[in-house]
């Protein structure tokens, strides 16, 4: 966890992390609730989000767990409502839930995981920030961060669905930000890429030479920054740690 995490930048915030059992949306939900943020960490798997919860509160830090599936609009729904009713509202929604989808060409791909793929990356993400906006709306102001990919741009054959996935989370990210801006609430994306982690098995298959391949943590300063910007600060921007354009 970085150093400057205990700043406690976020002192009186409170952060809902989707996809925070494990790898990248554990290491937020660490850093947010190491920089004072409570943070309600978010995903299917309700042993995994435990350990992420034991985990903040072994360093000091409030969290609380909701397991939640980002495919169900109702869940989302619970999830953001538990947040507001547990810690007094919403400030920071880190839509970081995804899957990988299949690595084969659209002629070999089964249809069901291709859709499975856009549901969770994209309509997942829709979701989230559906059910999030009223409760940031009620706090006046707020952050919405939506973690995508490089692979949004250009062309990677056997990607398919993972890449329109994101393709889409970024239209949606630049829609959602004109729409909220009214409300002093921004909406970026976060591009990491390539990060070890059990989904993406980054380290055991090859990856663009020249590439930073990172560990969760390196990807937490930025995720800090984009989290205490201003409120009139950026919004509608792609923050990215690749180091190769897509």
């Amino acid at each position: 966890m970085p150093a400057d995490a205990g700043t406690r930048a976020l002192h009186g915030k409170v952060a809902v992390v989707t996809g925070a059992g494990r790898g990248i949306g554990r290491a937020i939900a660490q850093t947010y609730a190491a920089a004072g943020a409570a943070v309600v960490c978010s995903a299917r798997n309700a042993d995994d989000i435990a350990h992420t919860v034991a985990l903040i509160a072994a360093a000091g830090g409030t969290a609380t767990a909701c397991a939640a599936d980002v495919v169900d609009l109702a869940a989302m729904q619970a999830l953001l409502a538990h947040a507001a009713e547990t810690h007094g509202g919403v400030d920071i929604v880190v839509a970081n839930a995804g899957v990988n989808g299949q690595h084969c060409t659209v002629q070999e791909a089964d249809p069901a995981d291709w859709a499975r793929t856009i549901q969770v990356n994209l309509i997942g993400a829709f979701h989230t920030a559906q059910a999030a906006i009223p409760h940031l709306r009620a706090r006046g102001s707020g952050k919405i961060i939506l973690v995508g990919s490089g692979m949004r741009k250009g062309a990677q054959a056997g990607r398919s669905s993972y890449a329109v996935s994101k393709a889409g989370l970024w239209k949606l990210t630049e829609i959602l930000a004109v729409e909220l801006q009214p409300y002093n609430i921004s909406v970026n994306e976060l591009i990491p890429g390539p990060v070890k982690t059990a989904m993406t098995a980054f380290g055991a298959r090859p990856v663009p030479a020249g590439e930073w391949v990172k560990e969760p943590d390196d990807l937490v300063p930025l995720a800090l920054f984009m989290a205490t910007q201003p409120d009139i600060g950026p919004t509608a921007q792609s923050f990215s740690l690749m180091r190769r354009a897509g």
